[in-house]
């Protein structure tokens, strides 16, 4: 099939950026959209121009690298997938195909469809972590018995491979998804209730600090999300940190 594609170029992060159009022909619909820009960067290397810089690594909807704006669609038309997931059978002859960066402050643009995403690294740092003495013993962990609809719940909140697709929905910019689910795997397992009051404070004060947006309850983010991690971590993180905030 014959694309017409308008993506957004950028030279680095102080440079003024631009939709530029791009024709792409012969595209087969079992080719992932990934592989659909690979060849696009193939023509244009071979023409002496400069290839579309895009993130990308496992390419099995695992790490959350591939992260792009489709048709103004975190992820692109499809449902709990990520980009390299998306193959171009959702896409029919003659589409034209926006595609853009994340939009964020705390997102900066690094280069075309590159964002810089250490924001949730720092977040992460704050608090996303259990750093208690086990005594090293590591099977100590595995004889504390943990309802099973605990264990569940603190696992689909452990799913989210901080893509970034949340705060890409979210028309503040929130990034409240990620740092819930992160909160949360820890809040609903005894290991993580030592430094819980410190983690809650720790990692919503860094996440204000990057710039993110508050949230609002639109619920694009839940929508948008390639794991379908659940507002349910919101309201959990907003108790733990009311309860931390009273204890002081």
């Amino acid at each position: 099939m014959k694309l017409y594609l308008k993506i957004w170029r950028q030279k680095d992060a102080s440079a003024k950026g631009q939709m530029v159009d791009y024709t792409l022909d012969g595209v087969e619909s079992d080719m992932s959209f990934l592989e659909m820009l690979d060849i696009l960067n193939e023509e244009l290397i071979s023409k002496g121009e400069e290839p579309i810089e895009f993130d990308h690594d496992c390419r099995e909807g695992i790490c959350g690298t591939c992260s792009l704006q489709i048709n103004g669609r975190p992820h692109g038309p499809d449902t709990m997938i990520t980009v390299c997931q998306l193959h171009m059978r959702s896409f029919n002859d003659g589409d034209e195909i926006v595609i853009e960066p994340w939009r964020a402050k705390a997102f900066p643009v690094i280069k075309d469809l590159i964002v810089d995403r250490t924001a949730f690294d720092r977040i992460q740092q704050a608090g996303g972590y259990i750093s208690v003495n086990t005594s090293g013993r590591p099977v100590d962990a595995n004889a504390i018995p943990i309802e099973k609809h605990i264990a569940d719940t603190a696992m689909d909140a452990a799913t989210c491979i901080g893509c970034g697709a949340c705060v890409a929905a979210c028309k503040n910019a929130s990034a409240m998804l990620f740092t819930s689910a992160k909160v949360s795997q820890f809040a609903l397992l005894p290991q993580g209730q030592v430094e819980a009051a410190d983690r809650v404070q720790n990692m919503v004060r860094q996440m204000d600090l990057e710039g993110f947006g508050n949230c609002t309850n639109t619920g694009a983010c839940e929508i948008e999300c390639p794991k379908g991690i659940s507002l349910e971590n919101i309201a959990r993180m907003n108790r733990e940190y009311f309860s931390a905030s009273l204890k002081g």
